[in-house]
């Protein structure tokens, strides 16, 4: 079984999950970028890591030829919609070649294997209502577009080559081990410096008043292991809690888990060039061909997340 961004906030959640159920994985991570570690969230062992360029065509073809996975879980590329605006060509080449040279390597030497490609919900359009899986696609952002291009191909790889490759439009995950360039592990980083008194007592915000859809991580790779057993190959599939939570709410959850009080200043370094006011996700073909549905609560997601904050500033 293949994960390619293995290193990365949710590709190592789902490492830890396809470990714990005795899965033999092989993960990929860049040269260069975030390097694996080896005891991951709960103590994995087992995991056979590779340090794979997925922009270069012929080392991805030669890894896949070598490995012949059982299964593949595509969660490698640029994740970060914000950054997006000033590298767009990153995007583009994370998101999109590197998926075709994936796809391309499998369609030669694997064409029978299941994979999951890992989309995005910003392909939508914005929309003031709960977005099903036909709802009009429009990205609003470089990084959109980069995930509707990576969409497109992967469904042309499905329909045209015969690869079963399902979809996900994941909408916002978050949980312990993500970034601080996200708005809520942002927030619980600024708080854990505050508590342990690295910094004043204020956190920087930029515009708390957008809605999103919210879904703990290790709830969103869950959905990502059923989709792999029971998805329909040429399909797309919301990953989402179908409940959406002002920034605001996220930010007044974590101060209470904390232990001392900040002032909150905005920051203008921080306010998007397009922030669409609701981002709401509607969940029900994943759960009617999966049953999955979310398990974790907000609250703990936000305690577990400052949690990891904590444990990052100790060490």
């Amino acid at each position: 079984m293949l994960v390619t961004g293995a290193a990365g906030f949710a590709g190592s959640h789902l490492v830890d999950l396809l470990a714990r159920e005795g899965e033999p994985i092989v993960g990929w991570y860049r040269p260069g970028g975030d390097v694996p570690d080896p005891a991951g969230h709960d103590g994995r062992r087992g995991v056979m890591w590779h340090a794979i360029e997925l922009l270069d065509q012929e080392t991805v073809r030669q890894a896949v030829a070598a490995t012949r996975p059982s299964a593949v879980y595509h969660l490698a590329g640029a994740a970060h919609q914000g950054s997006s605006w000033q590298e767009s060509d990153t995007a583009l080449a994370l998101n999109v070649r590197a998926t075709h040279h994936l796809l391309e390597a499998l369609r030669q030497h694997a064409p029978d294997v299941r994979v999951l490609v890992t989309g995005s919900a910003a392909v939508y359009r914005a929309a003031a209502v709960s977005l099903e899986e036909d709802a009009p696609l429009a990205p609003a952002s470089p990084y959109g577009l980069s995930k509707l291009a990576q969409e497109l191909l992967a469904m042309r790889a499905a329909q045209d080559d015969g690869l079963p490759v399902i979809v996900t439009r994941s909408f916002n995950h978050i949980g312990p081990g993500q970034s601080p360039a996200y708005f809520a592990s942002s927030f619980a980083r600024q708080l854990a410096r505050v508590e342990a008194r690295l910094a004043d007592p204020v956190i920087s915000v930029g515009n708390l008043e957008p809605r999103r859809d919210l879904t703990d991580v290790r709830d969103t790779v869950r959905a990502y292991r059923l989709l792999m057993t029971h998805g329909r190959p040429g399909r797309t599939y919301n990953v989402c809690s179908g409940r959406a939570y002002a920034i605001r709410e996220v930010l007044d959850t974590l101060r209470q888990h904390a232990a001392r009080d900040v002032e909150v200043r905005v920051d203008q370094a921080r306010l998007r060039p397009t922030d669409q006011p609701l981002v709401l996700g509607n969940p029900a073909r994943l759960t009617a061909e999966t049953g999955w549905r979310p398990e974790i609560p907000l609250s703990r997601t936000l305690a577990d997340l400052l949690a990891w904050h904590r444990t990052q500033l100790s060490e």
